[in-house]
């Protein structure tokens, strides 16, 4: 074990950090007095100590972060903190562990499924905690951790790399990774500050103000109610929200560079922006006409708005509904959870094998095609103006087929163990591309409340896949990661 020591060193660093993320539902649980200052104050100690057992008994190691330490350590931080996190939910409401890692699961890894319901009534320290989950999650609590554990002695190049969304993890913003990710938090926080104002002014309280802005920008669709954004019926709220899921589903690497240049110029050549933006208002006005066609709502402009809160909520992976889309029509939530497959972008706090990705497979097809018609053609595969490297191309399409086989795998073991068909492949979708709900059993109306145990570990599984887009996590399960 001395051999991953660094690792384990740095783990319980992360650890007593994430432990004190607890104190502010801990200080609101003792302001408002909900009955579950119990809850937090073992989970706070409790974490808290483990991290110091931790970092004190491989304190002495000050060898750096290898590239394999780097996928281990990425792997076992999102492993291990939603055990923690955990801890609240398991003590104050009693429910399995199954089910509160599931919550918690789904928190960091901004997927925003939940099994709990009667939210409305949950202590508000708790429904703080979920929501916190999210945001933590979003940026990434490993991005906040290089930020700091390099003044500790500890490199944090590899960890980056290995937790950074997007094909190209090795472009930099700036030329210390210290400051990237500083750098990144601050642009994530301003951004964060303006969303409370906004939806504060479109009339939420300023408690449901922080708590959907903390889903917001982690694109995670945790909600204070259990009818979500329809419990405010609110086309004011809708808007702002809308405004923010976009905001969010965008590079927040272009954003950074943006706010630094002060100029919309980093949007402009942004090949991903684009696109973004294009895919998710076309099938906006696409779903509102075919909405209106079916007679689901009796005027454009209802089908409209309806439309572009729920399209945009599952095409950014966020997970948030102001009604039972599953009702509508069969083709329009389906196609809400195809964009949800590939519409964000590389650098956002989204999910899915995201835009850039899609473009990359898209080019290689045509491609390809091109020279099934001329063999003797030199087409380069070209984004932005820049010629993509085959050694991109290769990880792409490879990330492509295990996609594939991963949604394939994890949908014939639900299938396996009895769940339906819509339901299986539609709980898997929303799972690892961490959008929240499915169709079926696990729709908008209802939670993950119903499936077994089995099924719940399928998702968790599906979830933390998702969320380390794949290959970080196959990497560490491969027999060769662990040779010598």
């Amino acid at each position: 074990m001395e051999r991953y020591a660094p690792v384990f060193r740095a783990l319980g660093m992360i650890v007593m950090l994430f432990g004190l993320t607890i104190l502010a539902p801990l200080a609101l649980s003792h302001i408002v007095d909900d009955g579950a200052q119990t809850a937090y104050d073992e989970a706070f100690g409790l974490t808290l100590l483990s991290g110091f057992w931790l970092w004190y008994r491989y304190r002495r190691c000050a060898r750096d972060l290898g590239i394999r330490d780097g996928f281990l350590m990425v792997v076992l931080v999102w492993s291990i903190l939603p055990a923690f996190a955990a801890l609240p939910l398991m003590i104050q409401l009693g429910i399995s562990f199954t089910d509160a890692y599931f919550e918690t699961m789904s928190g960091l890894t901004t997927t925003g499924s939940t099994v709990l319901s009667n939210l409305d009534t949950l202590p508000m320290s708790i429904n703080l905690w979920r929501h916190q989950l999210v945001w933590v999650g979003g940026m990434g609590l490993i991005v906040l951790a290089i930020a700091i554990l390099p003044l500790l002695g500890i490199g944090g190049r590899q960890m980056f790399k290995a937790e950074t969304p997007g094909p190209m993890k090795d472009s930099k913003l700036t030329p210390r990774i210290a400051e990237t990710a500083k750098g990144l938090y601050v642009v994530y926080l301003v951004v964060t500050i303006a969303c409370v104002l906004a939806y504060r002014w479109a009339g939420m309280t300023w408690f449901d103000a922080v708590c959907h802005t903390f889903s917001t920008m982690g694109l995670g669709g945790f909600s204070t109610h259990d009818a979500s954004f329809g419990f405010f019926d609110s086309p004011e709220i809708e808007f702002v929200s809308i405004v923010f899921m976009l905001i969010a589903g965008m590079n927040f690497g272009t954003l950074f560079l943006a706010a630094h240049a002060r100029s919309l110029r980093p949007y402009l050549v942004d090949p991903e922006a684009g696109w973004f933006l294009a895919v998710t208002l076309f099938s906006i006005l696409f779903v509102a006409v075919y909405l209106l066609a079916a007679e689901t709502y009796p005027e454009f402009l209802t089908a409209l708005r309806f439309s572009a809160f729920n399209v945009v909520s599952i095409a950014t992976t966020t997970g948030y509904a102001s009604t039972d889309y599953a009702l509508w029509p069969m083709f329009a939530p389906v196609w809400m959870l195809f964009l949800s497959s590939f519409a964000t972008s590389a650098g956002s706090t989204g999910g899915g094998i995201k835009m850039m990705r899609a473009l990359l497979l898209y080019k290689q097809v045509y491609r390809e095609l091109v020279r099934a018609m001329h063999p003797n053609a030199v087409v380069n595969v070209t984004v932005g103006g820049q010629v993509a490297p085959q050694s991109i191309l290769f990880a792409v399409l490879a990330f492509g087929f295990m996609y594939m086989v991963s949604v394939v795998s994890m949908t014939l073991l639900l299938l396996f163990s009895g769940l339906d068909i819509l339901s299986a492949f539609t709980a898997v979708v929303a799972s690892i591309n961490n959008t929240g709900p499915g169709l079926g059993v696990v729709g908008p109306s209802t939670t993950y409340e119903v499936l077994t145990d089995f099924q719940t570990w399928v998702c968790t599984f599906a979830m933390l896949l998702g969320r380390l887009e794949i290959f970080t996590l196959l990497v560490v399960l491969t027999p060769a990661f662990w040779r010598k």
